[in-house]
């Protein structure tokens, strides 16, 4: 029986590391995108990509290994039952309980894990995530402007490059373009001079020798001034962090705060360790097959249940913040209408067995 439990977990595994590894990386190409994009709108500091992006890995990393199990343990099964190893296991008295045996080991640990990820180190990460953020934009804010490079201030509202600069600073050909509503600025000045203010909210751009363009694109009303000395103040806004998002709030704060937002992120955060054991339950009934019938057959029914399932943790998170649901139900109920479908998912089989044994026996 060892032998065969060893087996079986080496096939489910294998399996559940393989889908989850996929689901990982288009998980990282989105997320990848998404800080690229960020980056080159606030002008983040390259070493500060990598680690947002390590840190989102992290935060997201609970939601992809529950589905990962799940169509591992589908996939790895489907496979045991389409060669018909199942079949003849069963046929040497090997029951359903056995079979849950290495199964429900591996739920436990990969719950446990879960469990550490969301409760401690999920939110340890999402903290980090913000504060580097936090510190890349003020990184921003007191850089000066590089020669051969655009820079915008204001998300895009200003954009501004200089061709070269002088050894005491001086930028040389500089282009700036400002959008005021409809209106478009564009202005073209032989040289320019950088200076921040002391808190880096404040960038005042002098500029000398040269052309400035106003209009409305696709108008042909436009002014053209001429200038030998123009001073440009641009104005940030200030970089406080004020409330801490709740996702970054520590678990100990969320189970002494009873502010609703926050007893439905301490659900949701007990909920995604538990919907790996209750998923695990419910794949071996689902991934038994049929004579002759596919491998792969059981696998979108498996993504439609977890999509189901996490929809409705979604929605009962929502519930709880807006007072729908009651805090103490929580999303206990979620949980508790998988195990009965997945309960109810066991019995059938069994209980059609016995139906027609009765009615060929009758016969």
């Amino acid at each position: 029986m060892r032998r065969l439990d060893r087996y079986i977990l080496k096939e489910v595994v294998l399996a559940w590391l393989a889908v989850t590894g996929v689901l990982l990386a288009i998980l990282l190409t989105n997320q990848v995108a998404a800080v690229l994009e960020r980056a080159a709108d606030n002008q983040y500091p390259r070493s500060a990509v990598l680690t947002l992006i390590g840190l989102s890995t992290v935060q997201n990393l609970p939601v992809v290994v529950p589905i990962g199990l799940l169509l591992g343990v589908v996939l790895a099964f489907g496979r045991l039952w389409h060669e018909s190893e199942m079949t003849a296991a069963q046929a040497c008295g090997v029951g359903l309980a056995r079979i849950y045996v290495p199964i429900t080991g591996l739920a436990l640990v990969v719950t446990a894990c879960l469990a550490w990820l969301t409760l401690d180190l999920a939110p340890r990460a999402a903290e980090h995530a913000y504060a580097l953020r936090n510190e890349a934009l003020r990184s921003g804010q007191f850089s000066a402007i590089v020669p051969g490079q655009f820079r915008s201030f204001g998300g895009g509202g200003i954009v501004i490059y200089a061709r070269g600069a002088a050894p005491d600073g001086t930028l040389d050909r500089v282009f700036i373009k400002r959008s005021r509503g409809e209106a478009v600025e564009v202005t073209l000045a032989a040289r320019a001079s950088h200076a921040i203010s002391a808190d880096g909210t404040l960038h005042t751009i002098t500029l000398y020798d040269g052309v400035r363009y106003e209009g409305i694109p696709g108008s042909s009303r436009f002014r053209i001034m001429r200038f030998a000395e123009q001073v440009l103040p641009v104005r940030l806004p200030d970089l406080a962090l004020g409330r801490q998002r709740v996702e970054a709030v520590p678990t100990r704060a969320l189970l002494a705060s009873r502010a609703s937002a926050d007893r439905a992120e301490l659900h949701w955060r007990v909920a995604l360790p538990l919907m790996a054991i209750t998923l695990t339950l419910l794949a071996v009934p689902l991934s038994r097959l049929r004579p002759r019938q596919s491998r792969y057959s059981r696998v979108w029914i498996a993504v439609l249940i977890y999509f189901l399932y996490s929809n409705l943790a979604s929605a009962g998170r929502v519930w709880i913040e807006r007072g729908v649901v009651p805090e103490w139900l929580g999303l206990w109920w979620v949980h508790v209408a998988l195990i009965a479908f997945a309960l109810l998912v066991m019995a059938v089989p069994r209980v059609a067995a016995r139906l027609r044994y009765r009615a060929e026996a009758a016969a």
